[in-house]
């Protein structure tokens, strides 16, 4: 027996003693944790889209004491869209709440400077600047907000020094920003960040076919994502256009950054509502292509643009190649990279399309829940147009990228129908477990922390990379991990989930094998690494060109 977090655990000599181990459970810890969110969205009725879209959920660790904190963004009561009786939610703010490192959280966002009061869509976390702390941007309807963090567990407002609040209308309409990406799209060592913007809102808008309902994605002009190319000054520059990326009538809700072709620069993949998904490929004069449909990723297997959600990637069969699952409102759509920029819909096949028909998907994860060295597949559901609610599913690979529905024996949470939307995974308690956590619009409105019980009696290894250009000259670089009975390959990626960042920790499953014969990875810009003989059960930190500096 090994003592490790909170839970005494048996680390399984073979598989077949893992096989008799009890099954891993999904445990709703919310409330003993301490987190006590209640989601707005502005009013006690759910009458448009705004309403219906509801907020994300950031992990990070603000404050750097190793404990992962979690950011949870609210909506607010906007004259002239809330109904008038909701004015008691004017101002509701966002709420940050920080890791005690017991497994348990205290509120603190008007102490850190992160009590915003926007109305706010999708916060991304990212060290932008080099300088050791994690920032935080935050994406909202109307204008966004950049805080620094000071290093001292505070932020503040830098948002016009740094030219991000962004345009104040877009076709017309107040810009709707729904998320961010960060990397380093021209690879001169500084950050950059593509914005994703959704649609030109018009609260007036009534659909003459249905004059009583919410009004269709397809009644509204959409809004531009914004490409924001860092200077050496720190300022960001719109450059949008010169980088081939400008389509105004866009409609956005989701954006991926990973090298979809493997050609060692990184590609955009955005997830369209009720349009065509864009690909855009990196092409070697640093502009950028769209080839969503050339590559197979722009519609689902009936030839249709859905309401699709968010690019979620992962390894689903084992090929070594990364795959993209895409949340939508019909059934998702499962793409099996090819390789060479070229996927194929597997969504029938794999079993994803039967147990996603008809639920309506949002915030997703694909992750190895039981450490057992593949893939599985959360998925936070709900209705859109009305507040229809749903079960969420989780669904269990069998290891070569077939899933079957095992929700309702993981725990009572699968079990309960809601209206999810964001969502993230996360190790929160560091045992080695992957957890969740789900925001809902329902008027429930409480988010769910699920502890993953059970999870780590497999062997697993957690890694955080670090470029030697900064922070940004790590994202996307792709890790492969081989023990004595697999090798497993991931992206070092977070921002892959609808309005959401999880753990930015890589996380791999490891079944029986306790020690990682090799780490393989490919930084961006195509530079190779290799590392041997790594023991498992436990996180350490990888720096490029100086291997492993914290165990």
């Amino acid at each position: 027996m090994v003592r490790f977090g909170r839970t005494f655990l048996v680390l399984c000599a073979v598989a077949t003693a893992c096989d008799k181990a009890p099954a891993v459970r999904f445990t709703d810890v919310t409330e003993q944790a301490g987190i006590d969110f209640r989601y707005t969205f502005g009013d006690a009725t759910y009458g448009n889209i705004l309403e219906s879209s509801g907020s994300g959920v950031t992990v990070l660790d603000y404050d750097g004491d190793g404990n992962l904190d979690l950011y949870l963004l609210n909506g607010t009561y906007l004259e002239g869209i809330s109904d008038p009786q909701g004015r008691a939610f004017r101002d509701t703010p966002n709420r940050l709440y920080r890791s005690r490192g017991d497994g348990t959280f205290e509120e603190v966002a008007e102490q850190a400077g992160l009590d915003d009061r926007h109305w706010s869509m999708a916060a991304g976390a990212f060290d932008y600047d080099g300088d050791g702390d994690v920032d935080v941007y935050l994406a909202n309807y109307g204008p966004n907000v950049f805080y620094a963090n000071n290093g001292d567990g505070t932020f503040r407002d830098v948002t016009d020094a740094l030219g991000l609040r962004g345009p104040d209308t877009l076709n017309g309409r107040t810009k709707w920003s729904v998320g961010v990406a960060f990397w380093d799209y021209d690879a001169d060592g500084r950050t950059d960040l593509v914005l994703g913007n959704f649609l030109a809102f018009d609260p007036d808008t009534v659909d003459p076919a249905a004059p009583g309902a919410m009004p269709h994605p397809e009644r509204y002009r959409g809004q531009a994502s914004l490409l924001y190319r860092q200077e050496r000054d720190g300022r960001f520059h719109d450059v949008t256009a010169q980088a081939g990326l400008l389509y105004p009538e866009s409609k956005c809700m989701g954006l991926t950054v990973f090298d979809a072709d493997g050609d060692g620069d990184l590609d955009l993949f955005q997830g369209n509502d009720h349009q065509s998904n864009f690909l855009f490929r990196h092409e070697a004069d640093g502009s950028f292509r769209e080839v969503g449909e050339l590559s197979g990723v722009a519609v689902n297997d009936r030839g249709q643009p859905t309401g699709s959600m968010h690019g979620t990637l992962g390894d689903v069969d084992g090929d070594g190649r990364i795959d993209l699952f895409v949340t939508d409102l019909r059934y998702g759509a499962l793409y099996r990279n090819l390789g060479a920029g070229m996927f194929d819909d597997i969504t029938q096949t794999s079993g994803v399309a039967k147990a996603f028909r008809g639920k309506g998907a949002w915030g997703a994860a694909l992750f190895d829940f039981d450490n057992d060295g593949d893939l599985d597949l959360f998925s936070a559901n709900g209705a859109a147009e009305e507040l229809v609610l749903q079960l969420p599913l989780l669904l269990e690979n069998d290891g070569s990228g077939r899933f079957e529905d095992v929700g309702p024996q993981r725990g009572a949470y699968f079990q309960t129908p809601r209206s999810g939307r964001g969502a993230a995974v996360w190790d929160y308690d560091n045992d080695g477990d992957l957890d969740i956590i789900v925001s809902h619009v329902d008027l429930q409105a409480t988010p769910a922390l699920l502890r993953n019980d059970g999870g780590n009696r497999n062997h697993w290894l957690g890694l955080t990379l670090l470029g030697s250009r900064g922070p940004a000259s790590a994202i996307g670089a792709e890790v492969r991990v081989t023990t004595a009975s697999r090798t497993q390959m991931k992206v070092n990626q977070w921002a892959t989930s609808y309005l959401s960042y999880n753990d930015p920790r890589l996380h791999f499953g490891l079944g029986a094998d306790a020690m990682v014969e090799r780490v393989e990875i490919r930084w961006p810009g195509g530079e190779q690494e290799i590392l041997e003989d790594v023991p498992a059960d436990r996180y350490i930190t990888l720096v490029q060109g100086r291997g492993i500096q914290q165990r």
